[in-house]
């Protein structure tokens, strides 16, 4: 199983979702980018500039592990939230650059960092310490589930199985630590193995499928009517 700190595969998962982002972004015309995204309140260049900010963000973390130098991934919730909609109003040509250039200069910062720097400890957007090899599989999450979010044609199933396979992984140990959490084994069809969501008990409810459809109901991707309530992930 690969580790979510595992940069060797995670570099080139991140760079496979940014041109996946990138080939979803472009089959929508101008005027589509103000239409409705998957996700409630936010239009298309809500999802597309939230992904440059977060970029940004990232770069931050990345230049911190690399100088020493604290810089935060955002200077609060609020500010954050008016930087996503200021960037949704942005001309659709401006918008399309501003997603580019934050990638490539994500990529260009993590590339900037030298083998030992990797270990180097850096804090999320909610405080939490993390190793500069986290910052890759953030990235990760964002690109590939926004893909999806841009309700443009990209879904969960086109994630590469190795990503599937570390997003249940994390999705269920962060899921099974909230209140509510049901007891489930999630089997999974396309798979050699299962993962426990929830406490682990003698007797747990089983729900069978492909990895990916577990991924997408995990995370608030497709509608699961037959399947119990989960808290929400992120």
């Amino acid at each position: 199983m690969t580790d979510r700190h595992a940069v060797v595969a995670t570099l080139p998962w991140m760079r496979e979702g940014t041109a996946h982002l990138a080939r979803t972004v472009d089959k929508l015309a101008d005027d589509d980018l103000q239409q409705p995204s998957a996700l409630p309140g936010w239009t298309r260049a809500h999802v597309v500039g939230h992904l440059a900010r977060n970029a940004e963000a990232l770069t931050r973390l990345a230049t911190w592990a690399r100088t020493g130098v604290e810089s935060p991934m955002y200077s609060g919730p609020d500010a954050r939230a008016a930087e996503i909609e200021e960037s949704a109003t942005r001309a659709p040509d401006v918008l399309r650059r501003d997603l580019a250039g934050t990638a490539e200069a994500l990529d260009a910062a993590l590339g900037a960092l030298a083998a030992d720097q990797w270990a180097n400890q850096v804090r999320s957007a909610l405080g939490r310490a993390i190793p500069a090899a986290e910052i890759p599989w953030m990235r990760i999450r964002e690109v590939w589930l926004h893909a999806v979010d841009l309700d443009a044609g990209a879904t969960v199933a086109d994630l590469p199985d190795g990503v599937v396979d570390v997003l249940l992984d994390d999705v269920c140990a962060a899921l099974g630590a909230k209140d509510g959490c049901p007891s489930v084994e999630l089997v999974a069809t396309d798979r050699e193995r299962s993962w426990q969501l929830g406490p682990d008990v003698d007797t747990p409810s089983r729900i069978t499928g492909r990895a990916a459809d577990h991924v997408a109901w995990l995370t608030g991707r497709a509608r699961a009517d037959d399947r119990p309530a989960v808290p929400r992930w992120l």
